[in-house]
């Protein structure tokens, strides 16, 4: 070890930190946090968590925190947009118009297409995202994409939360959502179409937000070797995301923690 007699006698004087039990339960809070996200918090959105759980601590002490343990987050990459519109397809009117907060549950929907890849293959996921508390309400997972997979992730949503006539669901102009049998379906629940401008990536910016916290924060963290591993590591995010993971448009609250909220408000 190339370690000198004097040196070593040295060191068993010297007097070893101790930390106390608080400390040392907030350091395997602050790993467990970080492990249950796979390695994705910031130091912001790690110490919402550990405040939440009551353990008081300043954003220049979550990053001191973070260094000391190793804790140190993926950077993110762009990906590419999956879906085109056939010319022949109706486009609905935008009766979004960026507008992503509404003031009560099941008054705007809104959903997408994204591409998952694993060593057997592609696999497509569509998901319909309530606005209001950007809770997850229905999606589908399939190898292939379609108008059937856009439709099944409608239906589980309309299912779960069975919302009232009037309902507004936005996408882009992928010709899954602009195909006559997909229009037909939202015509039957009494749910009014919209869509997105051409190239403007920013009018369904919620559902993006979520495809990037969903590959980057989550799936490409481990290897995705088989189409059924990444359908139950989808399950798990999405459990994850709508009970577990802050938003801060929801007053650091979890989509489904909101949501209960605004329910005991209401009675």
């Amino acid at each position: 070890m190339k370690v000198s007699r004097s040196a070593y006698y040295a060191w068993l004087k010297r007097p070893a930190k101790i930390i106390t039990a608080e400390q040392l339960h907030l350091y395997r809070r602050a790993k467990a946090i970080f492990k249950q996200s796979r390695n994705s918090l910031g130091y912001r959105e790690l110490r919402k968590r550990l405040c939440k759980e009551g353990l008081n601590v300043s954003e220049y002490g979550v990053k001191k925190l973070m260094a000391k343990l190793g804790l140190v987050v993926t950077q993110r990459i762009a990906y590419k947009v999956t879906t085109k519109r056939k010319h022949s397809d109706t486009v609905a009117d935008n009766l979004l118009n960026q507008n992503f907060n509404p003031v009560a549950p099941n008054q705007i929907w809104a959903g997408d297409v994204t591409y998952l890849r694993t060593g057997e293959g592609w696999m497509y996921l569509a998901i319909v995202m309530d606005l209001y508390s950007r809770r997850i309400v229905g999606w589908h997972i399939d190898r292939r994409m379609t108008t059937d997979l856009v439709s099944k992730a409608m239906m589980k949503a309309y299912n779960l939360r069975q919302p009232p006539k009037g309902l507004v669901f936005h996408s882009d102009r992928g010709s899954q959502y602009t195909s006559k049998h997909y229009r037909k379906l939202l015509a039957n629940y009494g749910i009014r179409a919209s869509m997105g401008d051409v190239g403007a990536c920013w009018d369904n910016a919620v559902v993006e937000r979520f495809f990037g916290s969903l590959k980057h924060d989550w799936l490409l963290k481990v290897p995705q070797l088989t189409r059924e591993y990444m359908r139950n590591d989808v399950t798990a995010y999405i459990r994850y995301y709508n009970l577990e993971r802050l938003h801060t448009a929801n007053g650091d609250l979890s989509p489904v923690e909101y949501e209960q909220n605004s329910l005991r408000k209401v009675s």
